[in-house]
């Protein structure tokens, strides 16, 4: 399976890097995001991804380095992309009226527009196992306020399991939600500064074991992490990365 990190960065583009959005290919089922940050049509542009072939848009959390590129998402669809196949959004409680706000805030009457596609909205519930799209997804809830649950996300499809942690200091969650995982991607902000809502990398590297991912990636790094990148053992994303798993 091939994923690419069409953005690895944190909030603030430390590095120069993309929000966060990763792009996973399939044989069926259409290819899916993971996270759509407020930076992520730019991204899919740089990378020459066809978003017609995007059928599923998955959302760890609702800050706007996670979600808020999908009002631009959906204002390409129509307008750009032309797009007819059905799409669908999949994310924590609060989503669907979260991306209302949003979209009317940054584009005043969009959520008016009737699309020439179905659109799906489906809310994740917490430890319930959902099937969208030839997906199988678990949520697992994380210590990271952003005025809705902020999730990881267990993802099963083709034979395969990839976590994602969106944002989180550490928490014994991501013990389950990752457990075996063929790839792990993990956010590791400071190197070693413990702080809230976000998990530095010493104390990832010293419980990676618990959790016994095959292969784990770190993404989400400070511009203190990223000029420290050579002490790091582990993986360490970067816009463009290409993985196969």
């Amino acid at each position: 399976m091939r994923l690419q990190f069409l953005g690895s960065g944190d909030a603030f583009g430390s590095g120069g890097r993309f929000n966060t959005c990763f792009h996973l290919e399939r044989a069926a089922h259409g290819n899916v995001l993971i996270d759509c940050g407020a930076s992520s049509m730019v991204a899919i542009r740089k990378w020459q991804v066809d978003p017609n072939g995007i059928s599923t848009v998955l959302v760890s959390h609702l800050h706007g380095d996670h979600f808020g590129g999908l009002p631009f998402f959906l204002l390409d669809a129509q307008l750009i992309s032309r797009r007819t196949a059905p799409l669908l959004f999949a994310g924590p409680p609060g989503l669907r009226d979260r991306l209302m706000i949003v979209m009317e805030a940054m584009f005043a009457g969009s959520t008016k527009i009737q699309q020439k596609f179905a659109l799906e909205i489906h809310e994740l519930a917490l430890h319930e196992r959902a099937l969208l799209n030839g997906l199988a997804v678990t949520p697992y809830l994380m210590k990271h306020f952003s005025g809705a649950p902020s999730y990881a996300l267990r993802i099963e499809t083709e034979g395969k399991v990839l976590t994602y942690s969106g944002d989180t200091e550490w928490v014994d969650a991501l013990i389950p939600a990752g457990r075996g995982a063929d790839l792990f991607i993990c956010e590791a902000y400071f190197f070693d500064k413990v702080m809230k809502y976000h998990i530095d990398y010493t104390t990832l590297a010293k419980r990676l074991p618990e959790i016994g991912a095959k292969r784990t990636i770190v993404t989400h790094m400070s511009a203190e992490l990223l000029g420290r990148q050579s002490e790091i053992a582990l993986e360490a994303a970067h816009d463009g990365l290409v993985v196969e798993f």
